[in-house]
């Protein structure tokens, strides 16, 4: 329930309040600016249409960070932009837009958005029972179109020709306090586009910013809305929410608000069982994963979606495995009827690309074969194409309070031998009989048996 001592400030914004910031009292500079979104604003003005910069590159650069994507919005409507841009492609159902292109170079160019209310039954315009945008092309003002945008600090508008901000929701005070404010009726909001909740979460993350309070207090009790949201985008959303080097954060603030369960219903479940069996292990393993990924998303190193889906999907997969195992399946197909069958699940809440699937199967696959080390198969591990991303993924689960006997530590010193070093270490393992829980049993080797003594052979020393 709201505060009655709130101040007014702290309601939802409801209509525009056009500001104009002049050159001399901005921080936006055309030296950090794409030179091909200015292209394309530039263009579009020659021609005699408003086009403006706006949304999060106009955030980014008033906190002095630097944006990745530049949007650039117009009154002008997507065929007329595809009309001036020979270089440029239509795109979307849902919200139609153009992309420009300029090599590797992509400028998103959206024409202004209304309010769809006043359009609800319509073509341009349909909606779910929930209230879920399913079709939105109705196209309105700039004032319009700032009343459309997510948050206050996302509706600020750079105008090229004469390098003013447009500021229609107070956005440049909320930067200035660091607070993040959803425009319009939040619980509206939220049903016409669940996925605002996730983006409310990976925003705060990325910015250090806190959320207004109608902004943050119904995010917990809708967080059910993202389970018609098809799950395609969702995976997309997962990339954007734990690959943007802020997954850690990121991670904690969608459980606090009850966010990460309509995403990885099973690993979530685990994790809960996990805490409450005192098992931090499994906690520390999502931790260690989401850590290694920020590290490297800073450095610029490149990230694959399987590792972090490997590490995600890992709890649930390992307790699915055990009980097989406990119901009688040997160990090797019990991992992986529970690898394709958590995969599975998971598909039906964030789709997993079949690349990356594949991928994740891999490294599962090769963990108890890094685990046992026998020394006829060390060698082609060493060779096996995943061997390295498996490696790594064991050295997490080492890292993260789990009991390998070692054997992270033990594949990190062979990879930093010669050939003759290897060997000897190989050789070394055969002696002991490989690793420990195998014991020092040899197999003896199947004999062909005689005629006369076959029945007695029927079982032999093989396992």
């Amino acid at each position: 329930m709201r505060n009655r001592n709130q101040t007014k400030r702290s309601q939802p914004i409801l209509d525009p309040e056009k500001t104009i910031i002049p050159r001399d009292k901005h921080p936006v500079s055309r030296r950090n600016i794409s030179d091909n979104a200015l292209k394309v604003i530039n263009r579009l003005n020659s021609q005699g249409y408003e086009a403006y910069l706006v949304g999060g590159c106009i955030r980014d650069l008033y906190l002095d960070l630097h944006p990745k994507d530049f949007d650039v919005a117009t009154n002008a409507s997507p065929e007329d932009v595809r009309r001036l841009f020979r270089n440029s492609r239509l795109i979307g159902r849902r919200f139609k837009l153009v992309h420009v292109l300029f090599g590797r170079d992509m400028i998103e160019v959206a024409t202004f958005r209304a309010n769809h209310e006043q359009h609800h039954g319509q073509e341009k315009s349909r909606h779910s029972d929930s209230g879920r945008i399913l079709r939105d092309n109705v196209y309105g003002t700039m004032e319009d179109d700032a009343m459309r945008r997510d948050f206050t600090v996302n509706a600020l508008y750079y105008d090229g020709r004469d390098f003013s901000v447009v500021d229609f929701c107070n956005g440049v005070e909320d930067i200035r306090t660091g607070t993040l404010r959803l425009i319009g009726d939040p619980v509206t909001r939220y049903h016409e586009d669940p996925v605002r909740m996730l983006r409310a979460v990976r925003f705060a993350a990325k910015l250090n910013f806190t959320m207004a309070p109608e902004t943050e207090q119904p995010i917990n009790e809708l967080g059910q809305l993202l389970r018609d949201i098809p799950s395609a985008r969702l995976f997309d959303e997962v990339l954007k929410l734990l690959q943007s080097g802020h997954g850690v954060k990121t991670f904690e603030l969608l459980r606090e608000y009850q966010l990460f369960a309509p995403l990885f219903p099973a690993t979530d479940h685990a994790l809960n069982e996990a805490l409450n069996e005192q098992d931090k292990h499994v906690y520390a393993l999502i931790i260690e994963s989401l850590k290694s990924t920020d590290r490297r998303v800073k450095q610029n190193r490149p990230v694959t979606p399987a590792f972090l889906f490997a590490a995600l999907l890992w709890p649930p997969m390992r307790r699915l495995a055990k009980e097989l195992i406990d119901q009688g399946m040997p160990p090797v197909p019990a991992f992986q009827q529970a690898s394709m069958t958590v995969i599975t699940n998971q598909c039906n809440h964030t789709a997993i690309p079949r690349r990356f699937s594949m991928m994740v199967r891999d490294i599962w696959d090769l963990q108890i074969r890094l685990e046992r080390r026998q020394p006829k198969l060390i060698e082609s591990l060493l060779e096996h194409p995943k061997f390295r991303a498996a490696y790594d993924f064991l050295v997490l689960r080492e890292q993260s309070g789990e009991n390998l006997s070692a054997a992270g530590q033990w594949w990190t010193e062979i990879q930093e031998l010669d050939e003759h070093g290897r060997h000897a270490m190989i050789k070394s393992l055969s002696s002991h009989g490989g690793q420990k829980k195998q014991g020092n049993k040899r197999r003896r080797r199947r004999r062909k048996p005689r005629s006369d003594d076959a029945a007695s052979n029927n079982q032999s020393g093989d396992s």
